[in-house]
């Protein structure tokens, strides 16, 4: 099956030198949420922008639905559509017009019930008539991802959506996004909510200085990389971890209180047994313990560490 969006051997250079994009292979699934993370500047605008036809890129080939962005530019933008980080429109244009406007820039036929639909989806019907500097900075937002969904994409690029958006808006935007991917949408998404990427995502890539780190399945990332954490209450305060206690690699915490022990949950001897037998001959009691799992934000924050 022709994957949503195919990537290859794609690279970036500005003419000030700079490489933003460095060899990027990556191929995309139909109907799938990708969440791309990644601190600022790592490439992932560039990468968006390029897909999209923004930015032309240097080398590299990029298909949408089998048809080349370079060769096939209006077939692949018709199948795409983009809600960018800045906020660009005209602020004197109601929302109506707006949203009805970008509709027909991609030759589409006019459709009130259509836009309706979407305007209602997210919460932008009662402001249809508003002019768009009224609008709050959530609104306006939404505004943008009604924009990009005028025409009807079977791919929708979201690149820090919900930057500037309360909680609730923010919840009903990811209904609204699940509820798209149920539909048959292709999502791709940037965040710095890294808890939305894990909440969402079906797979998910991590790009750094340009460069494609890895790309997992949420579950198969936590698996690989997920770490568990011991955290052992002590009975009684120590003012440093005993010398016997050294090769466990222990964290006093707590002021002494408490000890952290951590541990790979896919070696075959976590460890674990050994540092409790190691507690009891040291004479350190403990009278509570428990364990915790990295969450995807501590995974994300050792592979952009681990970076050069």
């Amino acid at each position: 099956m022709t994957a949503a969006i195919s990537i290859t051997h794609l690279n970036k250079t500005y003419a000030s030198g700079f490489q933003a994009l460095d060899d990027i292979n990556l191929d995309i699934r139909h109907g799938e949420i990708f969440a791309l993370l990644g601190p600022n500047g790592a490439g992932k605008t560039t990468l968006i922008s390029i897909v999209c036809g923004i930015v032309k890129p240097t080398s590299g080939r990029v298909l949408v639905d089998g048809h080349d962005i370079l060769a096939d530019y209006r077939v692949t933008r018709s199948l795409i559509g983009l809600v960018p980080q800045e906020i660009s429109t005209d602020m004197f244009s109601s929302v109506w017009t707006t949203v009805s406007f970008s509709r027909g820039l991609f030759g589409k036929p006019a459709d009130p019930a259509y836009i309706e639909k979407v305007l209602k989806d997210l919460a932008l019907w009662d402001k249809k008539d508003s002019r768009i500097m009224t609008l709050s900075g959530g609104m306006k937002r939404r505004l943008m991802i009604a924009k990009a969904l005028s025409h009807e994409p079977r791919i929708l690029f979201l690149d820090e959506p919900t930057a500037g958006v309360d909680v609730e808006l923010r919840q009903g935007m990811w209904d609204m996004v699940r509820r798209l991917r149920a539909a048959g949408v292709t999502i791709i998404l940037t965040t710095h909510y890294i808890e939305e990427a894990e909440q969402m995502a079906d797979r998910i890539g991590v790009i750094n200085k340009g460069e494609l780190i890895v790309v997992e399945s949420k579950a198969e990332l936590m698996r690989k990389l997920g770490r568990k954490h011991l955290t052992l209450e002590l009975q009684r305060p120590i003012a440093a971890v005993p010398p016997a206690l050294a090769k466990h690699r222990l964290t006093l915490a707590d002021d002494g209180h408490k000890l952290i022990y951590d541990y790979d949950t896919q070696r075959e001897h976590t460890g674990v047994t050994d540092l409790l037998d190691d507690l009891r001959r040291a004479g350190l009691h403990f009278k509570d313990l428990v364990t915790t799992e990295s969450s995807l934000e501590d995974i994300f924050v050792g592979l952009v560490r681990q970076e050069p």
